[in-house]
């Protein structure tokens, strides 16, 4: 058995029919409906491309040589494990973060000293910020 019902999806009204496929739905037929049904609705926006797939957070930040390390994803800090002036080695965490409800490491990509720490326990990541300097 068809049914019909009237859709409205971003302001523009739709005509959808729809059959019971006999333990599931079907949709048979989607039509725009008449301009004069409806009024004059803004256009609707181009419908985004699909995200790709996340990707595992890297355990180093992207760096070269010294300078800043940086947040491979968004999230939120959950401890610093060092402080200004501390000596750091290649691969040795820097802070640990959640980021997509798993805890993820922050590790010194070179050896060196620790010249800045730009964030603490609770600070909001946003994917590419500073979170340490290392010279």
């Amino acid at each position: 058995m068809m049914k019909n019902y009237k859709v409205t999806i971003n302001g523009k009204t739709y005509d959808v029919g729809v059959e019971d496929a006999g333990g599931g739905v079907e949709v048979k037929s989607v039509q725009a409906a008449p301009a004069a049904a409806a009024p004059a609705a803004p256009k609707a926006a181009p419908a985004p491309a699909p995200a790709p797939a996340p990707k595992a957070a890297p355990k180093t930040a992207p760096a070269a040589g010294s300078g800043d390390v940086t947040a491979p994803l968004s999230g939120t800090v959950l401890s610093v494990a060092v402080s200004e002036g501390q000596q750091v080695k290649a691969g040795q965490v820097l802070l640990i973060f959640e980021a997509m409800k798993m805890e993820n490491e922050i590790v010194a990509p070179v050896a060196g000293t620790v010249k800045k720490v730009h964030v603490a326990k609770g600070t909001v990541l946003e994917t590419g910020m500073a979170v340490v300097s290392i010279a």
